[in-house]
């Protein structure tokens, strides 16, 4: 159909954009976008930018800050804790601390990161199962705190690179899973990985020894189940749930008095930045230092005089 045929016709308007918008810089063709200039500081406004405090950890110091303060008093009034031997603790460089585990939810970690953090003002790295990362808040919770995934390139740059203080638990789940009866009795400290990862970065590696931990919140049972279920590596039931209930029960623990011994530092006479270690050497080192942490936990048991008051 011919233009102006029928009584559909064009109109054309006429249009004319004000100056303001004819002056703007057409976007090139093929939808590039167009550099746009930073707006100039306004007069007066001479402020530096706030750079945030977390580190390629996810630490924040400004959130250790805050937990430091707010776990003071569960550390000095509720557990009590009683440090010994913290002189084997360096003051510089890196060192692998290894320690025992135990509770249903473990309060060792949070005790003994604290304790050398306001002791020795030195900040600690806990290598813990992605377990912690996986889980919503508290993932991130957990690294803000300090918190690291247990991976061997992990701490490598913690203790070669950074020489960083670094925590790790060998049991793993096999320590906090256990139950109330079989409390104090060191399980096997996995392949002997934390043995070859000092070795390589060229770190001591400083047992502790801890009573408490067991006793704060002791597992009665398991439900095989319910660990299923919900794709964790135990579901306890603690005596806590009986005393506190089924929630408060996984999140308040008992009064435990807390008794920490740091053991003599174990040095390595290997070299450094092996791909490689011999394997009997690193067992007998791990198995080593496991016997050393369970001859004081029954040397520190014997002279306790009660589970409350130590």
């Amino acid at each position: 159909m011919a233009e102006g045929e029928g009584d559909h016709r064009r109109t054309t308007i006429s249009w004319a954009p004000p100056a303001e918008i004819r002056e703007v810089t057409p976007a090139p063709p093929g939808g590039d976008l167009v550099p746009v200039a930073r707006p100039e500081p306004a007069v007066g406004h001479d402020d530096p930018v706030r750079e945030g405090d977390v580190d390629a950890w996810g630490r924040s110091e400004r959130v250790r800050a805050i937990a430091r303060r707010l776990y003071d008093p569960v550390y000095r009034h509720w557990f009590r804790a009683e440090w010994e031997g913290l002189e084997n603790v360096p003051r510089q460089g890196g060192a692998l601390m290894v320690a025992n585990h135990g509770g249903a939810i473990p309060s060792d970690a949070p005790v003994i990161m604290h304790g050398i953090e306001t002791e020795l003002g030195r900040p600690v790295y806990g290598l813990a199962d992605n377990l912690f990362r996986a889980l919503p808040v508290v993932g991130t919770l957990w690294s803000r705190a300090g918190g690291v995934a247990a991976h061997p390139d992990n701490a490598y740059r913690l203790l070669h690179d950074e020489q960083q203080l670094a925590l790790v638990f060998p049991e793993g789940t096999k320590g906090t899973g256990k139950l109330v009866r079989e409390r104090y009795q060191l399980r096997r400290f996995g392949r002997g990985g934390f043995v070859e990862i000092a070795m390589r970065s060229g770190v001591p590696i400083v047992p502790i020894a801890v009573v408490g931990n067991e006793e704060a919140m002791p597992i009665v049972w398991k439900s095989p189940r319910l660990a299923r279920l919900m794709g964790l590596p135990y579901f306890p039931v603690t005596a806590n749930n009986f005393v506190f209930g089924p929630v408060l029960g996984y999140i308040v623990p008992f009064p435990a008095k807390f008794r920490i011994r740091v053991l003599t530092p174990v040095f390595f006479d290997v070299a450094t930045n092996q791909e490689r270690y011999n394997r009997s050497i690193v067992m007998e080192h791990a198995e080593a230092i496991r016997a050393s942490i369970q001859a004081a936990l029954f040397d520190m048991l014997s002279t306790r005089q009660s589970v409350w008051r130590g």
